[in-house]
């Protein structure tokens, strides 16, 4: 979902130093670029080694400042790009790069950028093991994070160095779309906790059969990417590993009653509120908590029924025979059975009959005990899994038609309109 993200009239610098993950940075450019991102490049001496000033050029259509390029007499400086800018994002960080910038060091062009830039900065770190954890770079790291600057956690993979450990580049998609909250934030949403659940809930036969539906989740994804770029804290419980979304908690689970339980759980957390710690972004001296009223977004499709019996091992056909009567019991009804005190609640709910599907939807209303409907209007199994949707928001005072679009911008749409019920 995060190809779908819309980023027109968006100003993004692009901070390249001299690590061997300098490749990478043109994938991030590029991902802005799709996005519909203005980008502008600024290269350390050191970065030149790795990747051209003539890629980024070539990529941003675009001049990339470096020591030749500077000029007064434009906008090639590092001030008047800065000040050009909505964020600037550092990928590859390196380690030299990190510890200087905590210090207020600016003895090259891409540092000196950095210290006049007042707004919002993104660090994608990259270096050896050693030099990523050894205690002045994590000391500095903390003292970025007290300031202006996120760090995006690098990986544990194998290095270029030949060692396998901490410190390689997060991946381009992750740099991405660690950026979109400081982007695309709204003020109702931001720092505010929700939690979404997505895809269909697997009900165990035995070891090697289940029971499940058609959901791929991606509607859930959509809602998780737009909830984070617009500031929310999310977290998200689903029945599969997701690939393509934003650095949020996951919380993974398999049947119906995990998911009842687990998501009773992420609402009793969500109650809490936030916890912001003093940094350049809120301007505090002291933690605050901020609690605004949490969100729940039952998006997962949940099985109405189990196996009553689940098995261990693997069930034998032979033992079966050529008939196999297989008992069901009913399963708790989430949002009926959850405690939503203080918590609004969006119920997601898939219909075949277009000719009652909202009256289906209003009655949905009060037996859940949710604040809206987002009624799904189906043909059949092939209706799953596509790209793009149509929604109709149903709430107490009416309806609110959300007309077929990707599903990505579909789900900015409804969080948009939740603002105002």
């Amino acid at each position: 979902m995060l190809s779908q993200v819309r980023l027109e009239g968006k100003r993004v610098l692009l901070g390249v130093t001299g690590s061997i993950a300098a490749y990478k940075a043109c994938e991030v450019a590029r991902l802005f670029i799709k996005a519909g991102a203005e980008v502008r490049v600024v290269m350390s001496e050191s970065a030149k080694r790795f990747v051209t000033p003539l890629s980024f050029e070539a990529l941003t259509n675009a001049p990339v400042l470096h020591e030749s390029t500077e000029s007064w007499a434009n906008e090639s400086n590092h001030i008047a790009l800065g000040e050009w800018a909505d964020i600037m994002v550092i990928a590859p960080a390196t380690a030299n790069t990190l510890n200087k910038m905590a210090s207020g060091i600016a003895d090259n062009l891409l540092l000196q950028t950095a210290l006049a830039f007042d707004k919002p900065i993104v660090v994608a770190p990259a270096a050896n093991t050693r030099m990523i954890e050894h205690p002045a770079t994590v000391a500095n790291l903390k003292r970025l994070a007290l300031g202006r600057v996120e760090t995006v956690s690098p990986q544990t993979k194998l290095l270029a160095c030949g060692t396998e450990g901490n410190g390689a580049m997060a991946e381009p998609t992750t740099v991405f779309a660690s950026t979109l909250k400081h982007l695309l934030a709204r003020t109702y949403w931001r720092h505010r906790r929700v939690v979404v659940t997505g895809g269909g809930t697997i009900e165990k036969i035995d070891e090697v059969r289940y029971l499940s539906n058609f959901s791929s989740g991606k509607m859930a994804e959509a809602l998780v990417t737009a909830l984070y770029s617009a500031g929310a804290d999310v977290c998200y419980v689903c029945t599969y590993e997701p690939k393509a979304i934003p650095p949020v908690h996951v919380i993974r689970v398999e049947s119906a009653q995990e998911m009842m339980d687990y998501t009773a759980d992420a609402l009793r957390v969500a109650k809490k509120g936030v916890l912001l710690k003093p940094d350049f972004h809120n301007n505090l001296e002291a933690p605050k908590l901020v609690q605004k009223t949490p969100w729940l977004f039952m998006a997962a499709a949940v099985s109405d029924y189990r196996p009553a019996h689940p098995q261990n091992g693997k069930l034998k056909k032979e033992a079966l025979g050529e008939r196999w009567s297989l008992e069901m019991v009913q399963n708790p009804d989430i949002l009926a059975s959850l405690d939503k005190t203080g918590v609004k609640t969006l119920a997601f709910k898939a219909e075949m009959d277009p000719k009652n599907a909202l009256s289906n939807a209003r009655k949905a209303l009060d037996s859940k005990g949710v604040d809206a409907v987002a009624l799904n209007i189906l043909r059949d199994s092939e209706s799953f899994g596509t790209a793009d949707n149509a929604l109709t928001l149903v709430h107490p005072g009416g309806e609110i038609d959300l007309p077929r679009t990707n599903k990505t911008a579909l789900a900015f749409a409804l969080i948009e309109a939740l603002e105002r019920l």
